[in-house]
């Protein structure tokens, strides 16, 4: 049985993030045939500037580029800010551009708001298509948290969360089983 890499990006900086808490859960629920890794270094990525990308690359923008070139897949998790994606998720996407581990890679798509958050995730969508990031439709969802103060243990705890969450990774699954 081959394990899939799939690395696990939330947008969002807050300390008590829904977007980095069903990333975690999704971890913690991951069939055998899926290896979940939580990405941590979103808050200190230098600010994208294109005279910057040369080699050698500051050494947080190296660590992402090996992290997304070790996966097979990318599982993202973005919340919404002012009708966009937020600033330091945008920085992140920009330093991937130009990157040769990015194109082509799979993305599945977590939207946690359940108060019809959708500019974000269409401008996500734009984005990531720009970048020819394919999307794994059928591991797209929305999986309606509360926006602050959602713990991993509170949407593990929840039947319906964890099914969903369950139904994601197997769809992920099954999408990086055919590749």
């Amino acid at each position: 049985m081959t394990r899939r890499r799939v690395l696990c990006l939330s947008g969002s900086l807050r300390r008590s993030s829904a977007n980095t808490a069903v990333l975690e859960a999704a971890r913690q629920l991951a069939p055998d045939t899926l290896e979940l890794e939580l990405y941590a270094g979103l808050g200190s990525l230098p600010l994208f500037n294109p005279d910057d990308e040369v080699e050698p690359l500051p050494a947080t923008v190296q660590a992402l580029r090996s992290a997304v070139g070790r996966s097979d897949a990318l599982l993202i998790a973005c919340p919404e800010y002012a009708h966009g994606v937020p600033g330091a998720f945008k920085n992140l996407l920009d330093w991937l551009v130009g990157s040769l581990e990015f194109p082509g890679r799979p993305v599945a798509l977590l939207n946690t708001s359940g108060r019809g958050s959708f500019h974000a995730q269409a401008a996500l969508r734009e984005i990531l298509g720009t970048m020819s990031a394919p999307l794994l439709e059928s591991a797209c969802m929305t999986v309606p948290l509360a926006g602050t103060g959602c713990e991993v243990g509170a949407i593990l705890g929840n039947q319906a969360r964890s099914a969903e969450l369950r139904g994601v990774l197997a769809a992920l699954a099954a999408e990086l089983s055919i590749a």
